[in-house]
Order: C-alpha cells, then sequence, then structure tokens
C-alpha cells in the first residue's frame, strides 16, 4: 500500500509540474497574487465569487481547471479583466542551461588576439541584451586593452593573474577580484601576469527600442 501511494504521489502532475498543469498553476498563482494584493484572505474572495473555499483552494493551488464562468467571476471579484490571470503564463521567460564544458565558442573581436570566448547562455529579452563569456587566455593569446563597446561589462577572475586596463586605470587581478565597468570606454587585458587566465565576462546592453 505504501509502494502504492508513493506512485500515485510521483505521477501526480501539480507536484511534478507536468506540462497539462502548467496553465492550471500559472492561473492559481496569480489569482493568488491578485487576492494577496488586495489584502483579501481566501474566504472573502470565495464569499464574493460565489465559490466554495475548497473549490478556490483548488484553483489557486492549480489542481483544477476552472471554468470560464468561474475565472470571469474570480476576475470580476478582484476587480481585473479576466485576461490578467494568464498573463504570467503567455510572458517568455529566458532561461539558458549549459553543462559543464559545454559552452559555444564564438569568435569576438579579441580572437584574432587569441582569446578563447564560451558562450554560457544568452536573453531574448526585449529590453535587455545580455551575455555571458568564460573567457581563456594562454601562451598564445596576445594583450588587447582596447576593446570598446555600448553598455556596462563585469567580469570575475578563476584563474590566472592579469593586468586589466580601463580608461587610463589599470587593476592587477587575480582568483576572486572582479571589475564592473561602463564598457565604452577602451578596456582589455594590460598584461598577461601568469597564465593560463580563466575569467568570467558578462555584457549588458540596451536593447533599441
Amino acid at each position: 500500500m505504501a509502494e502504492s501511494n508513493q506512485r500515485n504521489a510521483v505521477a501526480d502532475p501539480a507536484t511534478t509540474g507536468a506540462p497539462e498543469n502548467r496553465l492550471e498553476r500559472s492561473i492559481g498563482r496569480q489569482i493568488r497574487t491578485f487576492r494577496q494584493q488586495l489584502d483579501m484572505t481566501a474566504a472573502d474572495l470565495s464569499r464574493e465569487a460565489g465559490l466554495s473555499a475548497g473549490m478556490l483552494s483548488k484553483i489557486e493551488n492549480g489542481l483544477t481547471s476552472p471554468s470560464l464562468a468561474t475565472l470571469s467571476a474570480l476576475a470580476g471579484a478582484l476587480n481585473v479583466p479576466v485576461t490578467a490571470l494568464f498573463r504570467k503564463y503567455e510572458e517568455a521567460r529566458d532561461v539558458s542551461f549549459v553543462p559543464a564544458g559545454a559552452g559555444l565558442d564564438i569568435e569576438r573581436r579579441g580572437t584574432r588576439a587569441g582569446h578563447q570566448y564560451q558562450l554560457l547562455g544568452h536573453t531574448v529579452s526585449r529590453r535587455m541584451f545580455v551575455e555571458p563569456y568564460l573567457i581563456h587566455l594562454t601562451g598564445e593569446s596576445d594583450v588587447f586593452p582596447v576593446f570598446q563597446h555600448g553598455g556596462v561589462e563585469f567580469i570575475y577572475i578563476l584563474e590566472g593573474r592579469i593586468t586589466y586596463r580601463h580608461g587610463d586605470r589599470i587593476w592587477a587581478m587575480g582568483p576572486g577580484d572582479s571589475l564592473f565597468f561602463d564598457a565604452e570606454a577602451p578596456h582589455g587585458p594590460e598584461e598577461l601576469t601568469e597564465l593560463p587566465i580563466r575569467f568570467l565576462s558578462i555584457l549588458i546592453e540596451p536593447r533599441e527600442s
């Protein structure tokens, strides 16, 4: 019996996040968020919408698929359009998973100076351009302190030592050191002090309207 119950629990889409349950869970979370923003209790909302407390609990927890009439009643009680209950489900959410060592090799301006770039992800946000890179510098790499581009950049040293220039200032950097700067000023490695060097570089730029 215990084994059977365990199998049933594992197969429950409300706990596994099965694709067919995503819409219900998204609607339920949105209803709860609107209710809490109005400082309404579950009892208040169920009474205003003409639902039982048990049914509202199932809806908020994504355990049932409410009818359009029920959603309309809930939206009216929350003083929002019905479409607002679907908004979070319809929004695109960026996510990139890159297994260890599986970054995509990319050619950039520093490639000709022997800088090796591995792209670790990207965003398709309409408001922001973000690209994180893992950069390798070896004995075949040259200094290149003249990068310039829009936005800002963040670098974090993982291995080796480097003297990094930004405008007319330089920093001696080693593992654990980081630098965040306006990327429109000339910047880049001024001296490769201890090879090999590995560091993270995250580029952030606003997109054009």
